[in-house]
């Protein structure tokens, strides 16, 4: 198979991610807006589906695998850094906005205020652990 083939193959492979994406994020979106029920397997398998899709888009691959040179294991360390600042904002937002208030004393969804807290002591704690290795 030439490259033009493998390309052609990964693209298909991408837009299929996507497809998937769509079909069960529409169909969860489709039963909360008609029925007024929330899917959380929909929710749920719809964001694995567009993880596929970006890495995908990403790597070639939908486990982000095969081999990296330095620069994209530059990129991979640099997002994921990011991506843990940006998860920990979005989980404190949804708190406060699922709550619909302010005030820690009034919020009483404790599973998401533990999980608000541990995205604040995740990466302090795996970096302290991470680098017993090299110390």
């Amino acid at each position: 198979m030439g490259e033009r083939d493998v390309d052609k193959t990964k693209k298909i492979i991408a837009i299929l991610a996507f497809v998937v994406f769509l079909t069960i994020g529409g169909t969860t979106i489709y039963k909360w807006l008609n029925y007024g029920t929330i899917d959380s397997a929909g929710i749920f398998f719809s964001f694995l589906a567009l993880s596929y899709f970006f890495n995908w888009l990403n790597w070639g691959d939908h486990e982000g695998g095969g081999e990296k040179d330095e620069l994209d294991r530059h990129i991979e360390t640099q997002s994921a850094k990011i991506g843990y600042y940006v998860l920990m904002i979005l989980s404190g937002l949804i708190l406060f906005i699922s709550e619909g208030t302010g005030s820690f004393n009034e919020i009483n969804n404790y599973p998401l205020v533990i999980v608000v807290g541990l995205t604040f002591v995740t990466i302090p704690i795996t970096e302290f652990i991470y680098s017993k290795k090299f110390k």
